[in-house]
């Protein structure tokens, strides 16, 4: 943040100026008096010696507070001492030679850094007076003019008080100005300081996205791995496990390495998909229920057992994510089929609810215990697993039925989260 202090600059140059000038002004003063009284006196003048013993006593006064000692004028009190001492000389002056009235009207300018408040009011009349009297030719003449004294006395009170009464508000506004700007600076450190913490938090948040970005895609891969490749090197090693079991048997056997075949070639597919982080091939050239009914095809000439596929409530376009979800979860759910169930037909039905969008897979299997801790498949598979995270993910729920003999259902529920129109 750049900020333009010219302004301040020049004003604190005119400061510097000032206070000069008001070191100056009572010497410049009580060198025209002075020099006015020895050359020109009046006929009701003191005698000269007594007038020079007065000047010289307040010019020490004057030279002792404003000149000797200048730090003293930020102490009220000793500043308020001198002002009375200043006017006393003043006043005696005036009486001595109506000339030191040059020297009387410094009061206006010392009032204002020597006294506070209302103060300088009193002292702004104070030294009216002495000056409309300096004006008027001195006490003898006041006596015998006293209206012409009046008149001056109320000339110098108005043009002293108003301009007295202007530069205290201007002292005030100064006074403010400066408030405002100290605060302001205070504000613009305390927004620094806030803007560098952020900076260090925001850091903070892009390492932390960067690492969780990092752990969420080698999650997505575990999973697409698992959902492709896994899957389908077990259902290779399946058919290749018949096939040798097979082998005297010349159509089954050919069958099975059919079957193989087409599995490395899909499994193959698949892990090219992942990496590119591409929809699941069937998505891309069908809707879901439709993919779910080519699945359930395929899975079931390949392992011939019976596979229906129904879909309830009315079909939409859902979120990429859910149906990627819906869909692995189906695949998941008949390698498990395939792989440990024995099963004689499976059933797959697709619903369509409000709010919801609901996946049950249900065999005649052999089931297992689900009370039961689950343990990991012989090659490392972790399918219901890998099956609960991916529904999770998508703020979906799994429900696993079963029990050892009659069969398993898994029941996936997902959001609803509509997706573009077809």
């Amino acid at each position: 943040m750049v900020c333009h202090r010219e302004p301040d600059d020049q004003t604190a140059t005119w400061r510097v100026q000032e206070a000069k000038l008001h070191r100056v002004l009572p010497y410049m003063g009580m060198f025209v008096g002075t020099l006015l009284a020895v050359t020109v006196p009046t006929p009701h003048d003191f005698p000269l010696r007594v007038t020079l013993v007065i000047a010289a006593a307040a010019t020490c006064w004057v030279a002792w507070f404003i000149t000797l000692h200048q730090d003293w004028q930020g102490r009220r009190t000793l500043m308020a001492c001198y002002y009375v001492g200043m006017l006393a000389f003043a006043a005696a002056l005036v009486t001595a030679s109506p000339w030191y009235g040059f020297f009387a009207g410094i009061g206006y300018v010392h009032a204002f850094f020597a006294l506070q408040g209302r103060w300088r009011m009193v002292g702004v009349a104070v030294t009216g007076v002495l000056v409309a009297t300096s004006q008027s030719g001195g006490l003898p003449f006041v006596s015998s003019s006293w209206p012409l004294w009046l008149v001056m006395v109320l000339f110098n009170l108005v043009v002293g008080g108003g301009v007295t009464w202007f530069s205290s508000v201007a002292e005030r506004d100064d006074a403010n100005r400066k408030r405002l700007v100290a605060e302001l600076t205070s504000a613009n450190e305390r927004l620094a300081e806030t803007v560098r913490e952020n900076e260090g938090l925001h850091a903070q948040l892009i390492t932390q996205a960067r690492e969780a970005g990092v752990l969420d895609e080698r999650q997505r891969m575990a999973r697409e791995i698992h959902d492709t490749l896994a899957q389908g090197l077990a259902g290779i090693i399946t058919q290749l496990e018949a096939a040798e079991q097979s082998r005297d048997r010349s159509a089954d056997w050919l069958r099975h390495v059919d079957n193989a075949l087409d599995l490395a070639r899909e499994s193959l597919t698949e892990a090219r998909r992942s990496v590119r982080a591409v929809r699941p091939e069937p998505l891309e050239t069908a809707r879901l229920p439709d993919a779910l009914a080519e699945l359930g095809g395929r899975w079931s000439t390949r392992h011939q057992v019976p596979a229906s596929v129904h879909t309830t409530g009315t079909p939409r376009p859902l979120h990429p994510e859910i149906e990627v979800t819906l869909l692995r979860a189906a695949q998941e759910a008949l390698t498990n089929v395939a792989r440990h169930a024995d099963a004689s037909r499976v059933g797959l039905t697709l619903s369509y609810m409000s709010d919801v969008v609901t996946l049950d897979v249900r065999d005649d299997g052999s089931g297992f215990d689900v009370g039961g801790d689950v343990e990991p498949d012989r090659d490392g598979g972790y399918g219901l697993t890998a099956m609960r995270q991916r529904v999770t993910r998508v703020g979906g729920q799994l429900a696993v039925e079963s029990e050892p003999g009659a069969g398993t259902a898994v029941s996936a529920s997902v959001p609803a989260l509509p997706g573009a129109a077809a």
